[in-house]
């Protein structure tokens, strides 16, 4: 934050000269040899110092007009990405899903085994699927959190061929301690996976280039961190809450 108002403040003390500079010249665009005083310039900037720290909430005003044109070029970009990729968001063969194949609202979950906030966005996308019985949910690994986020993801994909990929997926958000791959065979036995089985599965080349896909895929959207979600033609960033997803999944039916 405060190198984001430093910037701004230079930004500005530019600006400002640039502008004393078009006030002293005759000419709309200064030429090669013109070039605004020393003194001038250092005034100028003591100026707009001055003027800064007797209205702080500028800056407070400047900084929210940079996020909000940060998070519309952000949505543009992915709402451009959601139509293009579509099928590869709702309907990839080798993507696991949980709720109903064929809902009328597909929440398409961007996540991370060791974030704590998709743990926490878990529990909602969890509890309101469970409730709705119209939703599909579409499962995108995205470990962006070290090793052991890779091995839990393999893991949980290398789960579905056992047919126990929810049952993976749900003891891994909700384990609360730290991930190996030592632990990570732990949770897969506790739910009944053939262990030895799994690790012969997590090996499978399909399941690294489906996770390849879905860094890409991620990043057409712009997403910068987990977890993520696509609800609908809607891009959510971040987690949320059981109450804020049931307006989603409504606002993506009247839509």
């Amino acid at each position: 934050m405060r190198s984001l108002l430093l910037a701004l403040c230079a930004a500005l003390i530019a600006g400002g000269a640039l502008l004393a500079t078009a006030a002293t010249s005759p000419f709309h665009m200064a030429g090669p040899g013109a070039a605004i005083e020393g003194g001038e310039r250092a005034g100028f900037g003591r100026k707009v110092r001055d003027f800064l720290i007797a209205n702080p909430e500028v800056l407070v005003e400047a900084m929210q007009e940079f996020e909000r044109r940060q998070d519309s070029q952000r949505d543009s970009m992915a709402q451009k990405a959601i139509s293009q990729h579509r099928a590869e968001l709702l309907s990839d063969p080798d993507a696991p899903f949980s709720g109903n194949g064929a809902g009328d609202v597909v929440i398409v979950d961007f996540n991370d085994y060791q974030c704590p906030y998709c743990k926490r966005a878990h529990l909602a996308v969890k509890a309101v699927a469970a409730a709705d019985g119209k939703v599909k949910v579409v499962y995108k690994d995205l470990p962006i959190l070290g090793e052991p986020s890779r091995i839990a993801a393999l893991a949980a994909l290398a789960a579905a061929k056992q047919g126990k990929h929810l049952a993976m997926h749900n003891a891994l958000m909700e384990f609360s301690g730290k991930l190996d791959r030592d632990r990570i065979l732990e949770i897969a036995a506790s739910v009944g996976l053939d262990v030895a089985l799994l690790q012969k599965d997590m090996d499978d080349p399909k399941f690294k280039q489906l996770i390849d896909r879905n860094m890409a895929l991620a990043g057409a959207l712009g997403v910068r961190g987990t977890p993520a979600f696509v609800i609908g033609n809607q891009f959510v960033p971040g987690a949320i809450d059981a109450d804020a997803l049931k307006q989603l999944i409504a606002d993506a039916r009247k839509r």
